[in-house]
């Protein structure tokens, strides 16, 4: 897009550098400037590349100098927008290079970015209680589970409602922000049905809707549509029926007044 305004501004003002010269019965001359002299006025032709004259009385100056000014300000607003751009840009190029290369997400923090301690999820069901790994998942049965967090509450707690973060995320996987239901002393992050003989899960999820945008390669600003209601929250990312769901968690509590 950018590219494209630069091009077409190059050529707007290679163009305005000529003009045309509008005489009163409709025609004109494409000029590269001109000048009165008393009853003449003598202009630059760009057609024969010579100086030539013409008597005033036949020139049209209000149409000429109009159409002039109305080139000069759509040349000085694309100008105006390719400048915003530049700084958009190099704002954007600034943020991302301070955003720390580890995956995860951070939480934008006024001035800071505060990174979120990733959870140790557990498969829960009634054989017991099983500690979840990524890369080497724990054997699943056929039934029913839970994936579940220690605790009733995240140590880990923002202010605000609509908490924005930027997440650099681990591989190309299914990415979000989820509510967490709290149960006993644990925080339910995905309730699993697994399938029998193919072993395939079904996960379910309380998803918070939100706002995504990519600013880099794996990295993401994200934040919710809509201010959250106090409770416990993760940012989960995983591969959908496969079991290998990683989340980092937190609390929003609203800021006293």
């Amino acid at each position: 897009m950018r590219a494209l305004l630069v091009a077409l501004l190059a050529a707007a003002v290679a163009v305005a550098a000529n003009f045309k010269l509008y005489l009163k019965d409709g025609s004109h001359h494409v000029v590269r400037e001109y000048k009165i002299t008393e009853d003449r006025v003598k202009y630059y032709s760009v057609e024969r590349s010579d100086w030539e004259e013409i008597p005033l009385e036949l020139v049209d100056l209000k149409r000429t100098d109009a159409e002039q000014k109305s080139r000069e300000e759509t040349i000085r607003k694309e100008a105006a927008i390719i400048s915003e751009e530049d700084a958009a840009e190099r704002e954007a190029r600034r943020e991302v290079s301070r955003i720390p290369y580890e995956a995860g997400p951070y939480w934008i923090n006024g001035k800071d970015l505060t990174p979120v301690k990733q959870g140790e999820p557990k498969a829960s069901n009634n054989k017991g209680r099983s500690i979840l790994k990524v890369l080497a998942p724990v054997p699943i049965i056929s039934g029913k589970a839970n994936v579940e967090l220690d605790g009733a509450s995240s140590a880990f707690v923002v202010n605000v409602d609509r908490p924005e973060f930027y997440f650099r995320i681990t591989a190309e996987e299914r990415f979000g922000l989820v509510r967490l239901k709290q149960e006993k002393n644990a925080r339910v992050v995905q309730k699993w049905t697994i399938m029998p003989v193919t072993k395939e899960i079904v996960e379910e999820q309380e998803d918070v809707e939100i706002f995504r945008q990519q600013v880099h390669e794996g990295l993401y600003k994200i934040w919710p549509q809509k201010p959250l209601a106090p409770g416990e929250y993760g940012i989960v990312q995983y591969t959908e029926g496969k079991g290998n769901v990683q989340v980092w968690d937190f609390s929003y509590k609203a800021a006293p007044k």
